[in-house]
């Protein structure tokens, strides 16, 4: 196998913003009332900080080849290092965490996503490690704390399915048995606060979401706190359950999903602590698509939603079931282009070169390259 070493622009900018929770649930679509607008424009250009590196000078009549901190390995490469380790998930399995509109089969979970199982559990593996040579160092003994992993990444671009597959997977690798997965809807406010600060139509982006109880949550589990509750978002009504929390209990790796979750730290909202979730993770993981193929798995996903979902008399999106193909292909594209195309391109696609793995996906949903960050 032959690593190239790329920069992160390399890939096709990635994928539009997720719609407002961006949870990839099947109750949900993306924004809430349809704003009118366009089609989304082109994909954006890559975000700071992830361009190369000019190297250093070539001779005369040559070009330097770009330093990057990534290493680009192409499908066939990466596959190869799944290094003969066993499939345990099945086709019915995979067809249950399978998210609405984001199909993925055996030959997608074996060539991608056991590999990628295979490096985290490596890497969680170094984790325990590092905690034995600190634990040695101050000759005390205290318990590992959980391995965090977050995943990021645009509205309908499929990674809530790529957090319910790795959550399978290394549950059954035999040192991390014990997988929490949490999405970030649920540190949603309450849509009677959004709807009193004029915010329903900014769901999904940062201001939107309870940012220090999210961050208060992911320290508390990294901290080794027995048991952290989260709160419960619910699809169907688009809001938060009242007095239903989500309780996690001391796991050996917690993935934490989400839109904006590799987002850096604001020092202006709390110049005493300026932290950010992603500090606390112990890898992090972007998945990135061509924006003109999210915007496209959006707008089918919505047309499923139309007839599926949308069609509960409970769905917060009811009044949407009735629209005919072309009113809803209109309301879609134009919620992508008012409410996700924005988000993706001010909040997180700049966020794309703070992962530690890129995986990006061709038109058909199968990831073609990753990028993995140097150490």
């Amino acid at each position: 196998m032959v690593a190239r070493e790329q920069p992160p622009h390399s890939a096709d900018p990635t994928g539009p913003a997720d719609p407002a929770t961006g949870a990839g649930s099947s109750a949900d679509p993306s924004g809430t009332a349809a704003p009118s607008g366009t089609a989304a424009p082109s994909g954006p250009s890559a975000p700071s900080g992830t361009a190369a590196q000019s190297g250093t000078s070539a001779p005369s009549g040559t070009e330097a080849p770009a330093a990057s901190p990534f290493v680009e390995l192409s499908r066939a490469e990466w596959a190869a290092l799944r290094d003969h380790t066993p499939m345990t998930l099945t086709a019915e399995e995979l067809d249950r965490l399978a998210g609405l509109g984001d199909p993925i089969d055996l030959r997608e979970a074996e060539e991608i996503y056991l590999p990628l199982s295979r490096l985290l559990a490596l890497y969680a593996a170094g984790n325990s490690a590092l905690h034995r040579v600190t634990s040695t160092f101050l000759g005390e003994s205290t318990p590992r704390t959980p391995f965090v992993v977050g995943v990021a990444g645009s509205v309908a671009v499929g990674k809530s399915t790529t957090a319910r597959v790795l959550r399978e997977l290394l549950s059954r690798w035999p040192d991390t048995p014990r997988v929490e997965l949490v999405t970030t809807d649920g540190f949603l406010y309450p849509n009677s606060v959004l709807e009193e600060r004029n915010l329903m139509e900014r769901k999904g982006f940062p201001e939107s979401y309870d940012r220090r109880a999210l961050l208060n949550f992911v320290a508390a589990v990294k901290s080794g706190v027995p048991e952290v509750s989260a709160p419960r978002y619910d699809h169907l009504t688009y809001d938060i359950i009242p007095d239903d929390r989500i309780v996690v209990h001391h796991p050996d790796v917690l993935i934490v999903e989400g839109l904006n979750v590799l987002q850096p730290a604001r020092a202006s909202e709390d110049p005493e602590s300026a932290q950010a979730v992603s500090d606390y993770f112990d890898f992090s993981i972007y998945v990135d698509a061509d924006e003109s193929d999210i915007m496209r798995w959006y707008v089918d996903r919505f047309l499923k939603l139309r007839r599926t979902a949308f069609a509960d008399p409970e769905s917060f999106f009811h009044r949407f079931s009735k629209l005919s193909d072309d009113d809803a292909v209109q309301l879609a594209t134009g919620i992508w282009g008012a409410i996700n195309h924005p988000n993706l391109v001010e909040n997180i696609l700049p966020t794309r070169g703070r992962a530690n793995l890129m995986l990006h996906k061709g038109a058909e949903h199968a990831v073609e390259r990753i990028l993995l960050r140097k150490l």
